[in-house]
């Protein structure tokens, strides 16, 4: 079975069935969809600054249920510092470098619609349908 991993920006879509989804579906079809601990932790941060609204914070964590979640390892940690370090010049968020270094530890593409934010980084192989000029 083939693995992509989800940039969180592909799991908010999916969450709200929002119109940028549709350019993915043919890349999540019949794969099994991973998330990266930073994802996961990403989302449920947004769950829990929705504490007034118990409804809408159950239905995102049962949406993380169907995604599984690789979690952080030794070569993960080792993999986000040397993405870092390689992209002073470059910077990358430290939750982008988290997402990657997990993408390329598992050696498993990343679906992400903000591909800008992983320019440079050369051994990530990138899904993408939205490319800049």
């Amino acid at each position: 079975m083939n693995i992509v991993l989800l940039d969180t920006n592909i799991v908010s879509y999916l969450f709200r069935n929002s119109e940028p989804i549709e350019l993915y579906r043919q890349h999540l079809y019949g794969k099994l969809l991973c998330i990266s601990f930073m994802t996961y932790s990403e989302i449920l941060e947004g769950a829990y600054r929705l504490k007034n609204n118990l409804e809408r914070y159950r239905k995102i964590v049962d949406h993380l249920d169907l995604f599984s979640i690789m979690r952080c390892n030794d070569n993960i940690c080792r993999t986000w510092s040397q993405i870092r370090a390689e992209q002073y010049c470059q910077p990358i968020g430290v939750a982008d470098a988290w997402i990657a270094a997990t993408a390329i530890v598992y050696d498993i593409p990343l679906v992400t619609h903000n591909a800008e934010d992983f320019k440079g980084i050369t051994r990530l192989k990138l899904i993408t349908e939205y490319y800049t000029k």
